[in-house]
């Protein structure tokens, strides 16, 4: 047995008078865990409080063993946890190739005094990530548009862009919210590739997705969430055959949209 590698305990989070989480708790383990549940259940909302986007009114969240409760959300990025959104959050204006490399931590060049001085220590932070830039749209199958401005991007190739960017930042756990959403089959199909390989290479992956055929043969682990509580969570095949989770998430909201939060 493996220490988790997230635990959210008791976590709760009011928007005046709505009750988005309430009491939720889970732990995720290393590898592949899939986040569900019908509209309304609190799965964005919940990645907003784990990542430092909302800070919870109750509840504690922990990274690696250590309390990370409404740390900013810069703050639990360079702990080694960052995220991904339904709708991607690229610099349109910059170029792939300018927002890729922007993306690896601890970069000498985000020091204002460093701008100024610029040693030959800036100078290699620069050839290192252009270099992992280029390495990384090669991965990802988008080095055919480094130079174009990420804002003329197609949906899918914008995804892409998101998920090589969070990868750039050297993460233990990446959060991705509907990573599959209005992508072609074909593109589907190359990111959840993605995932497994990048899953063998020791990464770990907490998603959201609401197609329960991805979500049982990709994760390790599924937790269901409904009504701002966590109504089961476990191997892929208990919790597709919990009643339960039929009733909830199966029973004629499996189609939702989102989370409408």
């Amino acid at each position: 047995m493996t220490d988790p590698i997230l635990s959210v305990d008791d976590v709760e989070k009011r928007f005046g008078g709505i009750t988005a989480l309430d009491g939720a708790s889970f732990d995720v383990d290393p590898g592949i865990t899939g986040l569900i549940g019908p509209n309304g259940a609190g799965k964005s909302t919940m990645f907003n409080v784990i990542t430092g986007f909302l800070s919870p009114d109750a509840g504690t969240v922990e990274f690696r063993g250590n309390d990370i409760t409404g740390m900013r959300p810069s703050t639990v990025a360079d702990r080694g946890l960052v995220r991904t959104f339904q709708i991607p959050h690229e610099l349109p204006e910059m170029t792939v190739r300018e927002n890729l490399a922007l993306a690896p931590r601890d970069q000498r060049g985000e020091s204002l005094l460093n701008t100024w001085t610029r040693g030959s220590g800036y100078e290699q932070d620069e050839r290192n990530a252009q270099k992992r830039a280029v390495e990384m749209a090669e991965r990802f199958d988008i080095d055919h548009v480094l130079d174009t401005p990420a804002g003329e991007l197609s949906g899918g190739q914008r995804k892409l862009l998101e998920l090589a960017r969070a990868l750039l930042t050297d993460p233990d756990l990446v959060l991705l919210d509907e990573p599959l959403a209005g992508v072609n089959p074909t593109l589907e199909n190359r990111i959840l590739d993605h995932l497994q390989d990048l899953e063998s290479e020791g990464y770990s992956f907490l998603f959201i997705e609401h197609d329960i055929d991805v979500i049982m043969e990709h994760c390790q682990e599924v937790i269901v969430m409904h009504q701002g509580r966590v109504l089961t969570a476990g191997d892929p095949e208990d919790v597709r055959s919990d009643e339960r989770v039929i009733d909830a998430y199966l029973g004629g909201d499996a189609d939702d949209g989102g989370d409408g939060e």
